[in-house]
């Protein structure tokens, strides 16, 4: 679990609390901004007398964000310089002061200027920080490292390189400043930059007709997610194991794997997010990283499970490279291994034929779980639940259909929804067992089976 999630701050405290925060903290860089500025012009030799951080509201985000990591004061300083562009973008304007003599602005200062707006980068942060002390600005490079608290806890990037390192922007992920001024992360769906969509099901545990032996495995994973601080932590685990967990479902389509996904986040309080691969895989060289980036970031921050659906047309076999096309395709799935060994998370794989699943990629599941169709007493279950409220007539046999009809419970679903419509079509109030036979032979065709 990451040290500083956003997504434990108080939810129930008021949404004033968290804009009062970084109202307080952005007023406070305003003056940093303008003592910092008065103090270069003039000159001044003595050490600028930095003002001091406000003291937040103690349930706002961002205060419980400075108090869980004890971000510093130049920490503070240069995310709320970050958060700047987002919230109140004119706090900037003072950095458009142009240096007469060469009619152009400041260097000093650092930032970019686009569509009439100042963009700070970390030389503007650097100004802040350390004015035009050399020695000083290079002492607090170190904030920009990747394992700086900075980096590591608020979620901020330094945009693309050109010329220098430090010319690059701060960027914060649009997720983490809405964290930060709501309280709570939006919850992202399907996107063409987001190729992922929350899974919901209004089934609960007791639904999932699964063999016993299945149940017992998913009963494992479960007890991971709500004992691994203990087995990390207190067992003193972490130096061995990674803190995330990766599980391959694998079984014929309809045997229920997606909906066991779904349920192992509403049994353990979290979002489950389908990883589309279609969507994944771009022709654009260093799209499909990109893409995946922002997936697994966000997972990670908000302790999401994702779901790799048909998992084998990127994970199957691997590819000869005898085009510069195969290399960059194993360059993908080398970069999602790489991102699923580090995840955090609970990552799930699920392919409809374990065959299809190259072995050199087994090592790196902790566990297995095969699917297969469902018996008699399954289906049974499967029948009773889907019909509990359904108005049946008196020739329906559910033990009957279940035991002369193996179909798997997508199959299932489909033909009970196929019978409800044919018997509101002929005004019925009640679903007959030729509704519920017509619709499995027409299930059964579309299988390309016969009754």
């Amino acid at each position: 679990m990451p040290d500083a999630n956003l997504s434990t701050v108080a939810k129930d405290a008021p949404v004033c609390d968290h804009a009062r925060a970084i109202s307080m903290e952005l007023a406070w860089l305003a003056e940093v901004i303008e003592g910092r500025l008065q103090h270069f012009f003039a000159g001044d030799r003595a050490e600028f007398a930095f003002p001091a951080p406000p003291a937040l509201p103690p349930a706002s985000a961002l205060g419980q964000l400075v108090d869980r990591t004890a971000l510093t004061g130049n920490a503070r300083l240069i995310l709320a310089l970050a958060l700047a562009p987002h919230v109140h973008s004119a706090i900037l304007d003072p950095f458009f002061v142009k240096n007469k003599p060469i009619d152009r602005v400041f260097s000093q200062f650092g930032g970019v200027i686009s569509d009439n707006a100042f963009y700070p980068t970390a030389q503007t942060a650097l100004f802040l920080v350390a004015g035009a002390d050399s020695t000083a600005r290079i002492q607090a490079m170190h904030y920009f490292d990747v394992d700086n608290p900075l980096r590591r806890y608020t979620g901020l990037e330094l945009g693309a390189v050109t010329q220098t390192a430090f010319a690059a922007t701060l960027q914060l992920p649009v997720h983490r400043v809405v964290a930060l001024c709501e309280g709570s992360p939006p919850r992202p769906d399907f996107a063409p930059g987001f190729p992922a969509k929350r899974l919901e099901t209004g089934l609960d545990w007791a639904d999932l007709a699964l063999p016993r032996d299945l149940h017992h495995n998913l009963g494992h994973i479960i007890a991971w997610l709500e004992n691994r601080d203990r087995i990390l932590g207190d067992w003193g685990l972490s130096r061995h194991f990674g803190e995330g967990f990766k599980a391959l479902f694998y079984g014929p389509p309809g045997t229920g794997k997606t909906l066991t996904a779904s349920l192992l986040g509403k049994r353990t309080g979290l979002d489950v997010y389908r990883v589309d691969l279609s969507m994944v895989v771009s022709k654009y060289i260093g799209e499909t990283e990109k893409n995946l980036g922002v997936v697994f970031d966000m997972a990670a921050e908000r302790e999401w499970i994702l779901f790799f659906d048909e998992a084998d047309a990127l994970f199957g076999s691997r590819t000869a490279t005898t085009s510069s096309n195969d290399r960059y395709a194993n360059q993908e799935v080398s970069y999602l291994l790489q991102r699923i060994e580090d995840c955090r998370s609970l990552v799930i794989l699920a392919t409809n034929l374990r065959g299809n699943i190259d072995d050199a990629f087994f090592r790196r599941f902790q566990m297995a779980l095969g699917f297969s169709r469902p018996d008699k007493e399954q289906r049974k279950q499967i029948w009773s639940g889907l019909l509990a409220h359904v108005p049946v007539a008196g020739d329906v046999d559910i033990d009957k259909i279940a035991q002369d009809h193996g179909l798997v419970g997508g199959s299932i679903t489909n033909v009970v929804r196929h019978a409800a419509i044919t018997a509101l079509r002929r005004n019925s109030e009640t679903v007959s067992k030729q509704d519920i036979q017509s619709a499995i032979s027409s299930e059964m065709r579309k299988e390309g089976r016969t009754a």
